[in-house]
């Protein structure tokens, strides 16, 4: 007979067990939640505005003490002291210029309410008191003007620009067409070409000089005054004035930006436009790839494979395949994919522009190719596990019917097993989205200038690189240090993607919903 001490001691230990569990899984999702708590809270940092200081501080490289406008933020140094990351202007760095500043070196900090957070175009910063614009019939314009006189120069920058596209580049394919034709210099066709392009080349000219003679005077706090072109102002803001209800405003404008821009200043600066598209694409195509490959290949080894040795490697063979280092099917991808198929296809189709490779490089195809190897033994697995849930009364009720293996398969083991195939997406599509090293040996870049998707034929450019939310992640970590606004960019960056995964993951859990309520109701 049990006795009641084993009873109650074996109670104890299954309490102790529940327990334990308890406690360790609360401990990991208490450390998840911190994790996204301090991405959260430095990411959400790089939209926030930062209000702008008169600060005077000491200089130990000049040996003198310094005022300037600046925002400034704490950080730790290399022997992990607690430091002030100063970002300023003056009149030696009018474009901004960055230092560290220990606690004691700063002499006086007031709030510079005057002063205003100048966005130039290219991604830096100007730190200065606005005081007049100024254009060429004017010299004392008021700063409340400003968009007044910013669609001015939006005017002349599009009319340069449609001299630019709509001339130019017609003069420039027509002088290439005579160069071609080895047309002499002195003949009237080329003549008559010059003539044009220095008459449109002039007056572009004329429009840049009238465009430039737009600008914002600016003051800095050491009185020092500068001049700033207007065509180069993306935005200013009185950040030091700005009431919540502004700073909210200016943060989604900031958020907005930083989804449809492009990195700027070495991307530390900017928006993550291309590695947002880039991301998502090369999603989508490697889904598009191995959903097919995987599922044939789970159908074969559970419906058609002997079960023998050989199918039994082949399975071991394929769960192996998951523990691979990704940087290995990098390597593989670069080998096969970029130099041999790729080169082969050069040599058949491309060999026109050969020796420069086309489909012989890194691009957005063999990269979608290297991440639908590496995540087929995920689907293969899960759709296995899928198809081996199928109740074999199914089977058996639909051979009865007269279905032959293959309608089988296709009407009625398939849509059973779709909701674990989708499991085995998902899972792909979260290990895909995350990947860096195999990616940036098979086309993923720190900056592509253009996108793999444009409005020139044939419009979807497999062969382009492009720009990963991952890569741009690992990029941005090593430039910016001692930045303490590009390490918040990359934690928005970081952020950014999280939110992909999760939402790329939620369509497909509801996808998988609905062919779980279909199918298996």
């Amino acid at each position: 007979m049990i006795s009641v001490s084993s009873l109650l001691s074996s109670s104890q230990r299954q309490s102790f067990v529940i327990s334990s569990t308890a406690f360790l899984a609360s401990l990991l999702l208490l450390a998840l939640l911190s994790i996204l708590l301090l991405i959260l809270v430095r990411g959400g940092a790089y939209f926030w505005p930062t209000p702008v200081h008169e600060l005077t501080f000491y200089d130990p490289i000049l040996n003198k003490q310094k005022t300037v406008y600046a925002q400034h933020r704490q950080r730790t140094d290399s022997s992990g002291e607690k430091v002030w990351q100063v970002d300023y202007s003056d009149e030696t760095a009018p474009y901004g210029a960055k230092t560290l500043v220990e606690e004691s070196d700063i002499i006086l900090k007031t709030l510079a309410a005057e002063s205003a957070q100048i966005n130039i175009t290219d991604g830096r910063t100007v730190l200065a008191k606005p005081e007049k614009l100024t254009s060429a019939e004017s010299s004392d314009i008021p700063v409340s003007d400003y968009e007044v006189m910013q669609e001015k120069v939006s005017a002349l920058s599009a009319k340069i620009e449609d001299i630019r596209e709509s001339w130019l580049s017609v003069i420039h394919q027509k002088l290439a067409e005579l160069d071609i034709r080895n047309v002499d210099a002195d003949a009237p066709a080329r003549l008559r070409l010059n003539e044009a392009f220095t008459k449109w080349q002039s007056e572009i000219i004329r429009l840049e000089n009238r465009r430039d003679a737009f600008q914002m005077e600016v003051i800095f706090a050491s009185g020092a005054r500068w001049q700033l072109p207007l065509s180069e102002i993306d935005s200013f803001h009185y950040v030091s004035r700005q009431s919540l209800w502004d700073k909210w405003a200016m943060a989604l404008s900031s958020l907005g930006t930083f989804l449809t821009d492009s990195p700027k200043q070495a991307n530390t600066s900017g928006g993550v436009f291309p590695a947002l598209f880039g991301t998502v694409l090369m999603v989508f195509l490697m889904t598009i790839i191995v959903t097919p490959f995987g599922v044939l290949a789970a159908v074969y080894l559970s419906e058609y494979a002997p079960d023998n040795g050989l199918t039994a490697a082949i399975r071991v063979s394929v769960s192996n395949m998951a523990g691979v280092p990704s940087i290995v099917y990098g390597v593989f991808g670069l080998g096969f994919f970029v130099y041999t198929l790729g080169g082969s296809l050069d040599d058949l189709f491309f060999t026109d522009r050969l020796p420069s490779p086309t489909m012989g490089t890194p691009g957005v195809f063999w990269a979608a190719l290297t991440m639908a190897i590496l995540t087929l033994p995920v689907v293969i697995v899960a759709t296995e596990e899928g198809l081996r849930r199928v109740p074999d009364g199914l089977k058996a009720g639909s051979y009865a019917l007269g279905a032959t293996k293959a309608e089988t398969v296709l009407h009625t083991i398939l849509p059973i097993a779709s909701p674990g195939i989708m499991t085995g997406v998902i899972l792909a599509i979260a290990r895909a989205a995350g990947e860096v090293a195999p990616l940036m040996l098979v086309g993923a870049v720190k900056f592509a200038p253009n996108l793999p998707i444009d409005g020139e034929f044939p419009y979807l450019h497999l062969d382009r690189q492009f720009m990963h939310l991952g890569v741009l992640i690992y990029d941005g970590a090593f430039h910016s240090q001692t930045d303490a606004k590009g390490s918040s960019m990359m934690f928005a960056a970081c952020l950014l993607l999280l939110v992909v995964v999760f939402v790329l993951n939620i369509l497909a859990v509801i996808l998988r919903t609905r062919l779980r309520k279909r199918y298996l109701l």
